[in-house]
């Protein structure tokens, strides 16, 4: 995809936001929340109830899972890809919406349920009183669900990602109401459950 090539490393920008930790392709801040994928389900349906995709009642359901994401490998290992629906990953986001097509079609009924992670998932049904959203926590196995999301700056670039840390660090609180208030699911450091407001 080139998107680092032809962006941060070409100069076009001095910070890519959004980063998820560990990636050698950037040099990357300290995370600035952590977040997981989650599951979207219509709120009056038994569904809504489902906190893992191990749960019995996901069985023979009509899953929406975006096609190489974490949650499809889980999804597969739970022999629930024969009823799954794939959604593609690699589109122009700026024609092709795949979240918001799962959606759409989870309101429809076209679906039972969908899979996305809880960053896009999370703020895209905020406020629809019809779709209910779940932090998946539970999963067991690789690949993990739970990610620690940073900023990433050119290689060598050192003072400026100690200059990101710093603001980073005085800005958190600000950083989680602003996150929190956009619907994003933010976990503890460790990923284990809903990091505490305040």
């Amino acid at each position: 995809t080139g998107f680092i090539r032809q962006t941060l490393q070409a100069g076009k920008c001095d910070v890519v936001m959004g980063y998820a930790q560990g990636d050698e392709l950037v040099l990357n801040t300290n995370h600035y929340y952590t977040s997981t994928h989650v599951i979207v389900t219509r709120a009056d349906d038994e569904l809504a109830e489902v906190d893992h995709l191990g749960d019995p009642r996901l069985q023979g359901r009509r899953i929406g899972v975006v096609a190489g994401s974490p949650p499809a490998t889980h999804v597969a290992r739970l022999g629930m890809m024969k009823d799954a629906r794939p959604y593609d990953l690699m589109v122009d986001r700026r024609v092709e919406n795949p979240a918001g097509d799962m959606l759409r079609d989870l309101e429809a009924g076209e679906i039972d349920a969908a899979l996305l992670w809880g960053p896009i998932g999370g703020p895209l049904a905020q406020g629809n009183p019809a779709l209910h959203v779940t932090p998946l926590l539970k999963e067991a196995g690789p690949p993990r669900l739970v990610f620690r999301i940073t900023m990433g700056v050119r290689a060598g670039e050192d003072v400026w990602k100690r200059e990101l840390n710093s603001q980073i660090r005085r800005d958190q609180t600000q950083i989680d109401a602003i996150l929190r208030e956009a619907g994003v699911p933010i976990l503890d450091d460790f990923g284990k459950g809903l990091k505490p407001a305040g």
